[in-house]
């Protein structure tokens, strides 16, 4: 069926928690068979499971996608997102749909953790557990991750492993700023503000010299000639009386001349 779920789990998981544990190993086994760690794709488009997916990949060489997942990831090749896993790890089958229906057109299988409600279509394996809370997300990736590697070798199994579950977990904002509220803000004295800087013994206060104005921003000089200042200078004419001989003759001429000859 489409929506097909898993009821014959839920007494298990509720009861004893085995059939978890034995799906969760299984899954283990099948991501500790894949010779290249980065063939293995792990996503979660939720936020719950956004850190957890990052920590896995980097404790597991496996390869991220956390956010929204871009339609054609798996089988569009023109895209530069293109990827061919051979494993895809889901978060919740149900948000990260689009990613499981893609791995069906190119046989993938998929590994998911799956709620009693999950849809399990194209799922091959279904770990059950509780996907609707921060504290069982992160913890699920942070087993799985632990047996991936105690099954490669990385770790053994008689020693903890360093790495606490809590790096796993999503961080809300509002956490965060309440942490950050707890630190005391130290406010300075009024008086600092306004204080001279202190000079150490044996030195004087050096008070910055005067400098001239760069040669740069002079003015270059001029290569015209000197302006001549025109100042009115006193001659033999000023104060003539130009109009002094009225009765004086400019045209006339002291020669008669008779022009009808």
């Amino acid at each position: 069926a489409p929506n097909s779920t898993f009821p014959e789990a839920v007494v298990s998981t509720q009861s004893t928690g085995k059939k978890t544990w034995e799906k969760l190993l299984l899954a283990a086994r099948v991501i500790a068979s894949i010779e290249n760690p980065a063939d293995v794709c792990v996503i979660s488009s939720r936020n719950f499971g956004q850190r957890a997916v990052l920590k896995f990949a980097s404790h597991t060489g496996a390869t991220p996608i956390a956010g929204r997942f871009t339609p054609g990831t798996f089988t569009n090749q023109i895209q530069a997102a293109f990827r061919e896993p051979r494993l895809l790890v889901v978060t919740d089958p149900r948000a990260d749909h689009q990613a499981i229906v893609e791995s069906s057109y190119v046989n993938i299988p998929v590994i998911s953790f799956c709620n009693t409600d999950s849809p399990t279509k194209y799922v091959d394996i279904a770990i059950p557990c509780n996907i609707n809370t921060i504290n069982s997300v992160g913890l699920m990736w942070w087993l799985l991750a632990r047996e991936v590697k105690r099954m490669r070798g990385d770790i053994s199994r008689i020693t903890e492993w360093e790495i606490m579950p809590d790096l796993y977990f999503y961080r809300e904002e509002t956490k965060e700023e309440e942490e950050e509220a707890t630190v005391p803000d130290v406010q300075p004295a009024a008086d600092t503000y306004n204080a001279a800087p202190a000079v150490p013994d044996g030195f004087a206060a050096i008070e910055p010299a005067a400098t001239a104005e760069p040669v740069s921003m002079l003015a270059p000089n001029s290569t015209f000639p000197a302006k001549e200042e025109w100042v009115a200078t006193e001659t033999t004419t000023a104060g003539a009386d130009w109009g002094a001989d009225g009765n004086a003759d400019w045209g006339a001429s002291d020669t008669v001349v008779d022009w009808a000859a």
